[in-house]
């Protein structure tokens, strides 16, 4: 927590909205969901493989375009995901991902035993993708545009 004001340059989230169109969405919007940059760090390229001119900072729009090349950059990650089978491999692999290093020194000042608990992180980070999917599926059914915006 953090006693102080703060400027926009100190946000750190990515939103997750789907109530808009193709010419725009509902900022903040209640329906939202929002993940930390850290962790959306380590699916940035799934996005950024998706959307040739995406944009950390602004918004990005996924449609009927390009939904499903989102949806399958998104499932290639969760079955790498899968192929996890020691601290060792999970260490390596998110470290060799961009800002990789970043989220497990975020999560070494957080729980400095996180090495021993490494399965449950990596199921936490897999529940994260399935919960993407979840949200991408939502879409693709309900013929909804999927708005990835970073603050």
């Amino acid at each position: 927590m953090k006693l102080d004001f703060f400027g926009i340059d100190k946000l750190n989230f990515v939103e997750f909205n789907i109530t808009g169109s193709n010419s725009g969405y509902e900022k903040l919007n209640q329906e939202s969901l929002y993940l930390s940059s850290e962790v959306f760090n380590l699916f940035a390229k799934c996005f950024e493989n998706s959307e040739g001119l995406y944009e950390y900072f602004g918004p990005n729009k996924f449609n009927a375009r390009n939904i499903v090349i989102l949806q399958n950059n998104l499932q290639s990650f969760m079955g790498m995901f899968e192929q996890i089978h020691s601290a060792a491999m999970f260490q390596s692999f998110i470290n060799n991902i961009f800002m990789g290093k970043a989220f497990l020194s975020e999560l070494e000042h957080k729980n400095n035993k996180w090495f021993d608990n490494w399965e449950l992180y990596l199921n936490k980070l897999k529940t994260v993708n399935k919960t993407m999917l979840s949200i991408i599926d939502k879409c693709i059914a309900e013929e909804r545009v999927l708005w990835v915006i970073g603050y």
